[in-house]
């Protein structure tokens, strides 16, 4: 969750390559759980109901957000305020004034139809929303290691299917919500951004604590800025 660690998708992907996004997926087996693979589904973009090209411009507007403290305190560092709610129930709270603003990414933004009820969209692709497919680690021990090396050789597979797939709609929904022209596409500059990030990234400090130094080293050794 933690804004602008990532530059971009491709970033995302080769992180999730490395050593230290293996480690990640092993991290909660002392709970019982057993990451798989990341399954992605794109970098999220900022919706709201007046154009957002500086940080300073979602000051005291409301964004929803799914239950997450880096989310809270990401929007909070811009100065603005977030009603924790199910993605699904936005576009009423949009429609309502509850909220004045999302993010996700565009496969999202399509289908909740956010663009029909947010004059802006700001594309900042600021963070990515990715996913983890778990088992039971004692289920997953358990199974012979003959098999499970062949189900392991399956979910290699079906992961890049999975994202290669996700990567396509996400872009395919970017080009339908221009072509409709509800919303307003919000293109920064590359200064404009970078004055984003800079609003954004004291929160890495704030967090590196609780995920490691190491991981946030990982992380941006990625990028190719």
């Amino acid at each position: 969750d933690l804004p602008f660690l990532f530059d971009d998708l491709e970033a995302v992907k080769r992180f999730q390559k490395r050593d230290k996004s293996r480690e990640l997926l092993h991290s909660m087996s002392s709970h019982g759980i057993y990451g798989l693979a990341y399954w992605n589904n794109g970098m999220k973009q900022l919706t709201a109901n007046r154009e957002l090209r500086k940080p300073e411009d979602a000051k005291d507007l409301a964004f929803r957000i799914q239950p997450s403290s880096v989310l809270e305190a990401q929007f909070r560092q811009l100065g603005a305020k977030t009603v924790k709610m199910p993605f699904a129930e936005a576009f009423k709270a949009l429609q309502a004034g509850t909220i004045q603003g999302t993010e996700g990414p565009w496969s999202n933004i399509a289908s909740q139809k956010v663009d029909t009820v947010q004059p802006f969209i700001s594309e900042l692709n600021h963070g990515s929303l990715s996913y983890m497919l778990i088992s039971s680690k004692e289920f997953w021990t358990s199974i012979p290691y003959k098999t499970r090396t062949e189900l392991e050789a399956i979910i290699e597979e079906v992961s890049f299917s999975v994202n290669k797939d996700a990567e396509a709609l996400n872009n395919n929904d970017r080009e339908r919500i221009i072509s409709a022209g509800n919303a307003q596409v919000v293109t920064l500059t590359a200064d404009e951004r970078a004055a984003w990030r800079t609003a954004m990234s004291p929160l890495w400090k704030t967090f590196e604590a609780e995920i490691g130094a190491d991981v946030l080293r990982a992380a941006q050794a990625v990028n190719r800025r």
